[in-house]
């Protein structure tokens, strides 16, 4: 059988950036999945998250909330509220804020164990 577990708004781990914040749900981190990580990535106007890629990780990038350009290898494309976009594992990407508003963006990754390549 399955443990079933809730995270409360207080048990969200959060890591604040200079270009916005991560707040992350479920994770093997956070003791509550041994198979996803999810959480949600806010990118303030005018703002980018670093070029990066998952070394052992598909991501699943979900807009909220916002307008953003994302970076996928060479291409880039607009996202707005309601697109998704599937990033293979080792795939560059990022994503720049080019609305007026906090852009919010669900993420999921497919392991609980989720690892980053900066490129800066």
């Amino acid at each position: 059988m399955t443990e079933a577990s809730i995270t409360r708004a207080g048990d969200v781990a959060s890591e604040d950036y200079p270009w916005g914040r991560l707040d992350w749900f479920v994770s093997k981190a956070l003791g509550n999945s041994r198979k996803l990580t999810v959480g949600r990535c806010q990118i303030d106007p005018g703002q980018a998250n670093a070029p990066h890629y998952h070394p052992n990780c598909d991501e699943v990038l979900h807009v909220l909330r916002g307008r953003i350009r994302h970076r996928l290898g060479d291409e880039y494309v607009e996202m707005a509220e309601g697109d998704t976009i599937s990033i293979p594992t080792g795939e560059v990407h990022n994503a720049e804020n080019v609305g007026n508003d906090r852009a919010v963006l669900l993420i999921t990754f497919s392991t609980a164990d989720r690892q980053v390549v900066t490129l800066d």
